[in-house]
């Protein structure tokens, strides 16, 4: 596939704002969805004609429903759904979390996520289209404090395995990529705006980029027909494994 229209959730920051100009300057139509009518403007005004914003909560499935339902062509034929738009709250153990802010999560990262791509299957399977979710390394190596993020993520990589194999035959391509340590507003929204913990997380660090993450969704997305990536974990070379941790009796 070397162009066509591509639908980016939560583009109005991060992963999903790259992606959108990576996509548009290589003459893709552009739908970016996000809550943020200004930053959606902003990257109209940015893009041109090849974009098109559409302002919703990803939990909202009426006003999610409704937008979609607008769509026209070019923008209608979508080729590509990137499920980007996510997020985690807080970074306490699970004892000291709060229970508003892991179902917060799971409506954001799990509910609106399948509610989207149940939406938009049917087109996706008469164009033979590509679905690419961004899950996280979260999905598989768990962390103190990663606890309903982590099973979010989880479930997002179970999920793109389960439409890979419910998807059979039909030449509908699915792909989960994973990425670790990226610096974005995404660390910011975490810590509840706490600029002084972003920077202690990335000072030094050499993080992934948003830009890294959209040449990597571009290159899923373009590969030649037969070809499907099945799932992709991405880390910056600084980033790897931490040791067990080892809770000792003083007895």
């Amino acid at each position: 596939m070397t162009t066509g229209t591509i639908l980016i959730t939560g583009a109005t920051s991060g992963f999903g704002q790259a992606t959108a100009r990576l996509f548009a300057r290589n003459g893709w139509n552009v739908i970016g969805t996000g809550r943020r009518q200004e930053r959606l403007d902003e990257l109209g005004a940015e893009l041109g004609s090849s974009f098109l914003g559409l302002v919703f909560n990803i939990t909202d499935e009426t006003a999610m429903k409704r937008e979609l339902a607008r769509l026209e062509a070019p923008f209608s034929n979508i080729d590509v759904l990137v499920n980007n738009a996510g997020l985690a709250l807080g970074t306490a153990s699970a004892p000291n979390t709060k229970l508003s802010d892991w179902k917060t999560m799971i409506d954001t990262n799990v509910t609106g996520l399948v509610t989207i791509t149940d939406a938009l299957l049917p087109v996706l399977i008469e164009r033979k289209g590509v679905i690419v979710n961004i899950s996280s390394i979260a999905a598989s190596w768990p962390y103190p404090g990663g606890n309903v993020y982590g099973g979010t993520k989880a479930f997002l990589r179970q999920f793109s395995l389960g439409l890979r194999s419910d998807l059979h035959g039909k030449g509908v391509r699915v792909t989960s990529i994973e990425p670790g340590l990226c610096e974005s507003e995404f660390t910011l929204v975490r810590t509840g705006g706490d600029k002084a913990a972003y920077d202690a997380l990335y000072g030094g660090a050499h993080a992934i980029q948003p830009e890294d993450i959209a040449n990597t969704v571009y290159w899923v997305a373009t590969q030649p027909k037969h070809i499907n990536i099945n799932a992709l974990e991405v880390m910056p070379v600084s980033q790897s494994w931490a040791g067990w941790q080892i809770a000792r009796s003083q007895s």
